[in-house]
């Protein structure tokens, strides 16, 4: 399968996600000044437990894949996971929470199906199938974390690094887009099922909405 396929697959992929898209009710909310405190301790404390698996799974990845251009790929992925991480303390420090309150937290089960579904295509799926799945879910995922900064900055006093892990998501890194094209393209043309790697975007898609859903459950 050429790069221009694996651009299709990817369009293709992304309308499909768009068609199933609804609104963002935590992300609504906190841009209006209207998310309660304790719900960005709920946000700190998923993300804890999120990055650090998100990490794992891209390094599992990584050396599931070793070659270019997975291998780089993944390895990238794990190493930005690893910075997101560091940030995310900065966030917390300024909710005046520590890490052993974050270790403490209970996560809410359905907040954690998205790094869950993620550590199981780390361990069975295709290299394909997680590129594709990133890839597709990337600009949303991107434009709510630039939503949340922005918000956290006008409504709840936060400022400079205390928001530098969403400013972090806000964007993807310079060439991001042509690196898992072409690890999309590579694991088709070995024999990678497109159709399965689509499912695995939509899934993983479906698993993020879910995440939000939870953060926002209970309130009005």
């Amino acid at each position: 399968m050429t790069a221009q396929s694996a651009a299709e697959l990817l369009a293709r992929t992304r309308r499909e996600i768009a068609e199933t898209t609804t609104p963002n009710r935590f992300v609504d909310l906190i841009e209006k000044g209207e998310l309660p405190r304790d719900r960005l301790v709920w946000l700190a404390g998923e993300e804890f437990r999120i990055v650090s698996s998100d990490r794992r799974s891209f390094a599992l990845l990584a050396a599931r894949y070793p070659e270019s251009p997975a291998g780089e790929l993944f390895l990238g992925l794990a190493q930005g996971e690893g910075q997101a991480l560091t940030l995310l303390g900065d966030f917390v420090a300024a909710l005046g929470e520590s890490e052993k309150n974050l270790s403490a937290y209970e996560p809410r089960p359905f907040a954690q199906a998205y790094p869950a579904y993620l550590a199981q295509r780390a361990a069975f799926g295709t290299a394909s199938e997680v590129a594709l799945a990133m890839m597709a879910n990337l600009e949303e995922w991107g434009a709510y974390c630039a939503r949340i900064a922005q918000a956290l900055r006008a409504h709840y006093g936060f400022a400079g690094t205390d928001v530098g892990f969403f400013d972090f998501f806000a964007g993807s890194p310079p060439g991001f887009e042509e690196h898992a094209l072409a690890v999309i393209a590579a694991g088709l043309a070995s024999g990678d099922d497109p159709v399965e790697a689509a499912r695995a975007a939509r899934l993983l898609h479906a698993y993020e909405t879910a995440f939000w859903d939870a953060l926002a459950e209970g309130l009005p």
